[in-house]
């Protein structure tokens, strides 16, 4: 009875979308400026505007909900939302878990930021959001990892001495650096991972397809372009 009441929930997970009425978009809202909290309180953000118009060429009827970014593959995983769209890499470690869809931003660099130029990496305290792309780069340096919860508290890790520089997507670290005379570029750039496209449960095969044919769309006429040069400016148009 266990046997056959484990395969009856599997089947309704693997029907879940096909069900269901509204599709679930998960994503953090803490990571400028692909998705944020406005002053309303809405998911806002390139990944919010590129969102909604993916899914209205795939014709649903869509939702975001927030989840912090440690638990954000498990609550997918569990049925909590359909997609996580949160800026996130498309790795070989993840899709052991998850399925992707075609990427919608390619690898963006990662940079390292710091209160000087031209810091040595070995040896270095680094900062990183935990779970992150860049997370898994440090650990393979020789260099000590010092990982936070959230990106503004790994940024601010830097500035209070807990790190000597942090390594984020360049295109969340830029504002920083750019308003703050005490921030600096403090090593080269690393390219990471395979772009940035949607996770969705390895179940959801239909779904996956939808928005991989929405997503050729946005490429095809411009308009992904379009929404990279207004929210992430410098990174690389299809």
């Amino acid at each position: 009875m266990k046997t056959l009441l484990l395969g009856t929930a599997a089947l309704a997970m693997t029907a879940s979308f096909a069900m269901a009425d509204v599709v679930r978009m998960g994503t953090e809202g803490a990571y400028p400026p692909y998705n944020f909290l406005n002053d309303a309180g809405e998911v806002d953000g390139f990944e919010r505007e590129l969102g909604d118009e993916l899914c209205k060429r795939a014709e649903l009827t869509c939702e975001w909900v927030t989840n912090e970014w440690d638990s954000i593959i498990p609550n997918l995983t569990s049925g909590n939302y359909d997609t996580i769209m949160a800026g996130m890499s498309i790795t070989a470690e993840r899709e052991e878990v998850i399925d992707f869809t075609t990427n919608y931003v390619r690898s963006d660099p990662s940079s390292y930021a710091g209160l000087a130029e031209g810091m040595d990496i070995s040896g270095a305290v680094i900062a990183a959001q935990a779970s992150t792309i860049q997370a898994g780069h440090i650990s393979t340096l020789d260099a000590t990892l010092v990982e936070f919860a959230t990106p503004e508290e790994a940024m601010a890790a830097v500035r209070n001495g807990e790190a000597d520089m942090v390594l984020a997507d360049k295109s969340y670290l830029e504002p920083f650096v750019s308003e703050d005379a005490d921030l600096f570029w403090a090593a080269e750039d690393v390219v990471l991972g395979e772009g940035i496209g949607l996770g969705l449960r390895e179940s959801d095969d239909e779904l996956r397809e939808k928005f991989n044919v929405a997503i050729e769309s946005v490429k095809a006429d411009g308009t992904l372009n379009a929404l990279i040069e207004k929210w992430l400016p410098g990174a690389q148009l299809f």
